[in-house]
């Protein structure tokens, strides 16, 4: 199956329903093959032929996806790219996979215009000045030249968030999209009534792959929200009717927070809640229940380099397995963790979680070096440490590149980042590991204080009763913020190289 065969299916066989919604109009599924054809033939008119890259820069709009669908038709690969990064890091990803056309949103042109790449540029939406507006000129273009595609074809270059360095390329065919999208669907058991709604941003692999490409392959409709906000999300649901939602856990937490009247929201269309990027704790998710008034969330993990695909917690467990990623490989996946190459991990053991899925990346684009590091056989190594329980569910540790060794002690940074979390000063932390000529590593916290007079004694006295002795930061970095990618991780390699310099 084939992406583009999909849209063309679903123009046949949902003809007049809506595929999407935007801001209370919708766009047919029959609409939206006619746009995203007229978008191809705009590039192929600009030279766009098959195997080029299209990349692709924006918010959560109708724009975003017709220019997807167009990229496809025309035969190219799309590149979608984190609509807050800085020019630099835009430059970077436009050079690095060699797009031929550079696609953004009308509210991005301040930074499309500092770009240095020389790339084909055009705006999306609304008339922008100084950029040509794509979504004009598309709707004048007669007709496209359709182009002969296999599911083998490369559909997409995923860039990593680069929290070790540069981001990486993860090369994903349109048969690797289409089953990322067969996965979500079936861990949630989404059908064609189901109404998504996507407030999390569509170039995120799990939001387009898992759950924007799950709901056209079922035939649902995605209900689309430009960019999160606690209220919007509330009332979107309320107006849409929708059923299925997936975000972050904070997404779910703000809404409980800074929209007065919360309770007063009507919710009960919704009929599964779907969180990733961090488990939530038994306390937090006994919170979600009773004030999202649903037993029906699911927690769910996986990589972009796997699709994504990984792991799911199903409802059932969300408390007595709480803070768990699940036990259970999604639908045409397998997972494992293993102590080293050679040896699985067994119950109350820590290990390297290994991923094996019909959705795999084909590697790292002019990455060979690193996609070898990254595999064994068909199996990819995620570099997550996780413990098994005694019932075989899974609970991340750390990062394997974050552990650190000191006197030959594992301490897993994210235990040491969890009991400082527990502070009533900290409001951030990291914790990196210094070499040292004996020891190997010494710890080393980062901390963003919430009160200036927190000293470095109040933190060890608090540590001392929660962690062993080798586990508690040596030293201690007050700092007024912590280095963050786009999508919010900590950039430890920066902090690496501060106790360096």
């Amino acid at each position: 199956m084939d992406l583009v065969k999909l849209l063309d299916l679903n123009a046949g066989k949902f003809a007049g329903k809506d595929s999407l919604r935007f801001e209370g109009a919708g766009l047919t599924f029959a609409e939206l093959r006619v746009r995203a054809e007229k978008a191809a033939g705009l590039l192929q008119s600009w030279g766009v032929e098959k195997g080029d890259k299209v990349a692709v820069m924006g918010c959560n709009t109708p724009s975003f996806v017709i220019a997807y669908y167009g990229a496809l038709k025309a035969g190219a690969a799309v590149v979608p790219v984190n609509h807050k990064l800085a020019p630099p890091e835009v430059d970077y990803i436009l050079q690095h996979s060699e797009a031929k056309v550079f696609l953004f949103d009308g509210d991005l042109a301040a930074v499309a215009g500092k770009i240095g790449t020389r790339v084909r540029t055009a705006v999306l939406g609304r008339e922008t000045d100084g950029f040509t507006c794509f979504d004009r000129l598309a709707a004048e273009v007669p007709s496209f030249e359709p182009v002969e595609v296999t599911e083998n074809d490369l559909a997409q270059i995923l860039y990593t968030s680069g929290t070790t360095g540069k981001p990486k390329g993860c090369l994903h065919t349109r048969r690797n999209v289409v089953f990322a999208g067969i996965t979500g669907a079936l861990a949630v058991k989404m059908d064609e009534a189901d109404r998504l709604l996507l407030a999390m941003p569509i170039w995120h692999s799990s939001p387009l792959n898992n759950w924007f490409t799950g709901a056209q392959f079922m035939g649902a409709t995605t209900v689309l929200i430009r960019e999160y906000h606690p209220l919007e999300f509330l009332k979107a649901i309320q107006a849409e009717k929708c059923t299925v939602y997936f975000g972050a856990p904070i997404s779910y937490l703000l809404p409980l927070q800074m929209v007065p009247g919360f309770d007063q929201f009507d919710l009960s269309s919704m009929r599964c809640w779907i969180y990733g990027g961090g488990p939530v704790s038994g306390e937090v998710a006994l919170l979600l229940m009773q004030k999202y008034k649903s037993n029906n969330f699911y927690q769910v993990y996986g990589m972009t380099e796997a699709g994504p695909t990984g792991t799911v917690l199903f409802p059932a467990d969300q408390v007595t397995k709480a803070g768990s990623i699940g036990k259970t490989a999604l639908p045409g996946a397998q997972v494992k963790v293993m102590r080293d190459e050679t040896t699985p991990a067994g119950p109350g053991e820590a290990g390297e979680i290994w991923l094996q899925s019909e959705c795999m990346m084909a590697g790292y684009y002019k990455d060979p070096a690193e996609t070898a590091r990254s595999f064994s056989g068909p199996w990819y190594k995620t570099g997550d440490v996780a413990r098994l329980d005694e019932d075989g569910y899974l609970y991340i540790v750390d990062r394997l590149k974050d552990m650190i060794v000191t006197g030959g002690e594992n301490v897993y940074s994210k235990e040491v980042e969890d009991a400082l979390a527990a502070h009533p000063g900290v409001l951030e932390s990291a914790v990196v590991g210094r070499p040292h000529p004996e020891w190997s590593e010494t710890v080393v916290a980062f901390v963003v204080a919430k009160d200036p007079s927190l000293q470095e004694s109040d933190l060890k006295d608090f540590l001392t009763p929660r962690l062993a002795r080798y586990k508690i930061p040596r030293e201690f970095v007050f700092a007024d913020g912590l280095p963050h990618t786009p999508t919010g991780k900590i950039k430890k390699y920066e902090l690496r190289g501060r106790l360096s310099s």
